[in-house]
């Protein structure tokens, strides 16, 4: 029997003092900072595939995401893109980078049609500069968002290879994971080879892992993202 990935409709448009209310950066920002935030901000919308900016470029302006994925590489020497990381909504891009206004240090591009809040650099600055509140705010924001990559580091450094996976897919099902009657549905479409990139191994390992969850009715792929049909032997591999 086939099992069919649903398809999930588009977020709605949510108002941005939410978006920054959602998101790790501005979540501790007092109201009234996160409303003169709010009236500077523009929202700007991104195909499949565009980039939002590449390395080297002019860290400006500050770009959240309100819905979403992107995908923030960098290419090596030999012309092979190395994975970062994969943010999704509520998540800053590029944030240090406008902070230390110094050009981005990697390159980012839309995994799936994305909706972006942009602040402009010169007037996040202007309101640094006469708010100590948001300057607090944001050191909190940042603190807790280096805890959270550290965390992530931690579990996808450590561990067997199909460990490493199944911790990855599980992290995205709780971020980004619809449940639906067949299982919890990722709307993330990545490649084997961008799978590989993110828990550090070879492309033709995570063709062998997967292919193997497929049989075992694990995890179900195509072209729209991940299935996962059983979570609780995925966290069983993931505790092992």
């Amino acid at each position: 029997m086939t099992t069919v990935i649903p398809v999930i409709a588009p977020t709605e448009a949510v108002p941005v003092d939410d978006i920054l209310r959602r998101t790790t950066l501005f979540r501790r920002l007092s109201p009234d900072d996160r409303r003169r935030l709010a009236a500077v901000a523009a929202v700007r919308g991104f195909e499949k595939g565009e980039y939002l900016f590449s390395e080297g470029d002019g860290s400006d302006p500050l770009y959240t995401i309100v819905a979403g994925r992107v995908k923030v590489f960098k290419t090596t020497a030999r012309g092979t893109d190395v994975i970062l990381e994969i943010f999704g909504p509520g998540d800053s891009v590029g944030a240090v980078a406008v902070y230390e206004s110094r050009p981005y240090p990697a390159s980012a591009v839309a995994l799936e049609p994305v909706t972006c809040l942009l602040i402009p650099r010169q007037a996040f600055f202007a309101m640094l500069d006469s708010s100590p509140s948001m300057v607090r705010g944001l050191l909190t924001g940042l603190t807790h968002r280096l805890v959270e990559l550290t965390n992530r580091l931690a579990e996808l450094s450590t561990g067997r290879i199909d460990t490493r996976l199944a911790r990855f897919l599980l992290r995205l099902a709780d971020t980004t994971g619809r449940q639906t009657p067949e299982g919890i549905f990722i709307p993330l479409a990545l490649t084997r080879q961008e799978l590989a990139d993110m828990i550090g191994t070879t492309i033709e390992t995570t063709i062998r892992i997967m292919s193997r969850w497929g049989k075992q009715g694990l995890v179900c792929t195509d072209k729209r993202g991940f299935l996962i049909t059983d979570r609780s032997a995925l966290e069983a591999i993931a505790l092992s």
